[in-house]
């Protein structure tokens, strides 16, 4: 499938939830909780596109840099790109519901498999939801990371025992949801945790532990300290809290506080093959992407999220090759020009 047929065909099935706008700015879709848009104005969704937008590429073409490998380790995972499917629930009422909860899953998780890298499953205010993407990773051999709401501690753990028994390879934690709306309309409580409540949890598995929505070296440094393995620079795409820092800003600090410590993932408006060098060119690891993803399912199954994962790949080949980068290990920030003010 083409990426053109597959946007078409997303654009159409999503009932006007997604307008799959040429540049995804936010602006259409603002409000939109449940949707597919930023709460509030959009004003978070709209700072994660414009801080990205300000970080420029040098382009650079007398060097040896002739073959890129874009291949890299997360956690122990081979994957060809720094590219993790975001975990999203929600097929019918964030997506307008072409799709069941359980064709989404299988979409996202052997889409991505197919192409090389991972795909991250969700919890929600529907526990069938949380079961279908286990069922997934489960008969894609524990091909997945399971990424958790944060619930009260006795449910999490009850959640990564059953994500233990689908045999994932990760488990996690997207901290940033403990105000989401979504949640809330199903009374699930979930609400903000401690450096001692994530140790806690962090005890009760053996894999690799993933805490989602951080957004400050402060908190980097906590979560550092509560043990985690890996933390993603993220403000849950501007779906949960207006008038945030957008994820591009406040990676640089991070970076700087626990670079090497844990690993290092970003998430916001990762849209094409520049933006995850631009990301790790500002400190990330790898980075995580969400919106490309649901078009690619809903516009071609997992065979439309293989086309949108490819697609990523040849950009990602490009703008290395005209930045001057043999490897992801030589993506630093000689490659961009930074033109945002927060430091």
């Amino acid at each position: 499938m083409d990426m053109k047929e597959i946007k078409k065909l997303a654009k159409e099935r999503m009932n006007g939830l997604c307008n799959l706008c040429k540049e995804c700015n936010g602006l259409y879709c603002a409000g939109q909780v449940p949707g597919m848009g930023g709460t509030g104005t959009g004003d978070s969704f709209k700072r994660n596109f414009e801080a990205l937008k300000n970080v420029k590429l040098v382009l650079r073409t007398m060097h040896g840099a002739k073959n890129p490998d874009m291949s890299v380790e997360v956690l122990g995972e081979k994957l060809d790109l720094p590219l993790i499917c975001a975990p999203v629930t929600g097929s019918d009422i964030n997506m307008g519901g072409y799709l069941s909860e359980q064709e989404y899953c299988d979409a996202v998780v052997f889409g991505s498999k197919k192409a090389g890298t991972i795909a991250m499953v969700g919890d929600s205010g529907k526990s069938e939801f949380y079961v279908a993407g286990l069922d997934s990773v489960k008969r894609a051999n524990g091909y997945g990371v399971a990424v958790i709401k944060p619930r009260e501690n006795d449910e999490v753990i009850k959640r990564l025992e059953m994500a233990h028994e689908a045999g994932v390879k990760m488990v996690g934690m997207d901290i940033d949801g403990a105000g989401l709306v979504t949640m809330a309309l199903f009374g699930q409580p979930v609400g903000p945790k401690s450096m001692e409540d994530i140790a806690a949890i962090k005890k009760a598995t053996k894999l690799p532990f993933i805490l989602k929505g951080i957004m400050s070296a402060d908190e980097a440094e906590l979560a550092a300290e509560a043990g985690v393995d890996a933390i993603v620079v993220s403000n849950h795409g501007g779906r949960v809290l207006n008038h945030t820092l957008g994820a591009a800003e406040v990676l640089p600090s991070i970076a700087r506080a626990v670079k090497g410590r844990v690993t290092i993932l970003a998430d916001g408006n990762v849209r094409e093959g520049a933006d995850i060098l631009k990301y790790i060119a500002l400190g990330a690891d790898a980075v995580l992407a969400a919106r490309p993803m649901i078009w690619g399912a809903v516009g071609g199954g997992e065979d439309g999220v293989k086309a949108v994962i490819d697609n990523f790949k040849s950009q990602l080949y490009q703008a290395m090759l005209l930045t001057g980068c043999s490897s992801i290990s030589d993506i630093d920030e000689s490659k961009i020009v930074n033109l945002n003010v927060i430091k």
